[in-house]
């Protein structure tokens, strides 16, 4: 089989040691003082980047594109980073990261930078992301995104993918229960929403880190302003949830008495 393109979409979230608080702007929902807070490659979106990454070694002539929506400055901060995890060529539409935003605009968004890579072959396309995000978690990006490449081939929460000879390939996905479905695909093109997959988070590698800035620093320069909002939904309020703490010391009590009072309050 001839060398596969991955496009693997993934945005920046601010560290989850941060402490995070909503509050309303003028430009609508967001979080306070965002642009201060320290950010990180998604977790979701770094799984299906290092499997992405490990495939391409699989499979002669592959090549592995990054694609992100976020504010340039901050992506510059992280790829210094990411970049040295594995090889991939980044492209950025320079807009929002909010979790806030639409889910609708970022797809059209993402599908507009996917088509404007030069060279991409749609024949020999696979769409990587998160199947959960840590900011856009509404689980539907990455289907309208396929949707609008024409895509109808798409798994979510995969965990392994597996490529044969005739390009062909099988795909482990969760499903309810904690069990798996084996899926068979005759070929690319093909969306996949990664879990956690199976692979650690690959060691820091220098060479591989000077290779892809030479292609980060004028990705960044030349990133287009992404139209991205909130849509036509309209948030009331934005809070942190209130924590709710009721504790009751009750000795030698039976545990079906126990698991019914759990669900009765859990029910009130």
């Amino acid at each position: 089989m001839s060398g596969l393109h991955i496009v693997v979409c993934g945005s920046i979230v601010p560290d989850p040691l941060q402490t995070l608080e909503p509050v309303t702007t003028p430009a609508g929902p967001g979080l306070k003082n965002e642009m201060m807070l320290p950010a990180i490659l998604d977790p979701w979106a770094g799984h299906a980047l290092f499997e992405a990454a490990n495939l391409a070694k699989s499979v002669a002539g592959s090549k592995v594109y990054l694609v992100s929506l976020g504010p340039k400055a901050k992506l510059q901060q992280v790829m210094m980073t990411i970049g040295q995890k594995a090889p991939f060529e980044l492209v950025v539409a320079d807009g929002p990261a909010s979790g806030f935003t639409d889910a609708a605009e970022v797809a059209a968004e993402l599908a507009a930078a996917i088509e404007a890579i030069p060279g991409l072959d749609k024949s020999q396309l696979l769409v990587f992301g998160g199947w959960q995000s840590a900011s856009r978690g509404a689980g539907a990006t990455l289907q309208m995104l396929g949707e609008r490449l024409g895509i109808t081939d798409q798994f979510q929460g995969v965990d392994e993918i597996k490529m044969q000879a005739d390009g062909s390939f099988t795909v482990l996905e969760r499903i309810e229960g904690g069990s798996y479905q084996l899926s068979s695909c005759a070929g690319t093109p093909a969306v996949l929403g990664w879990a956690t997959g199976n692979l650690p988070e690959p060691p820091n590698n220098p060479q591989i880190g000077m290779a892809n800035m030479r292609l980060i620093m004028p990705a960044l320069q030349k990133a287009k302003p992404a139209k991205v909002s909130t849509g036509e939904v309209s948030f009331v309020a934005v809070e942190l949830p209130k924590q709710v703490r009721e504790t009751r010391v009750v000795k030698d009590m039976a545990l079906e008495e126990m698991a019914k009072e759990i669900v009765d309050w859990i029910r009130g």
